[in-house]
């Protein structure tokens, strides 16, 4: 399943590259949304090996770099980017959210 709403930036499409590179096998980023954190819901960020067979993932593709959003997180990361931010306090992924009201001081969880 693809979607044009959510979007993966050039640099995390680097950065999942990198990090498949370095490990010598194929990675995907799998980005999630959960109860909880200090705002209401937190970002979840894995690296996986394949797509879970059963799920209907959303798959975001760029530049060779794969990206899944399970269904239940692609309603709330609607019109969303994900990216990779490397700065001096430290490099992540991060979503640049639109729908989120606020977010903590982190940058992981977010309210709506």
């Amino acid at each position: 399943m693809t979607d044009a709403s959510i979007s993966l930036s050039e640099a995390a499409a680097r950065r999942i590259n990198d990090l498949a590179k370095d490990g010598g096998r194929p990675l995907m980023l799998r980005v999630a949304v959960s109860a909880g954190g200090c705002s209401g819901f937190q970002y979840e960020f894995d690296l996986v090996e394949e797509a879970e067979a059963e799920a209907q993932d959303l798959v975001l593709e760029r530049d060779g770099a794969r990206a899944l959003i399970d269904q239940v997180s692609m309603l709330l990361l609607k019109g969303s980017e994900i990216d990779f931010v490397d700065e001096l306090v430290g490099a992540q992924f991060r979503v640049r959210n639109p729908n989120a009201k606020s977010s903590c001081g982190c940058g992981v969880s977010f309210s709506l």
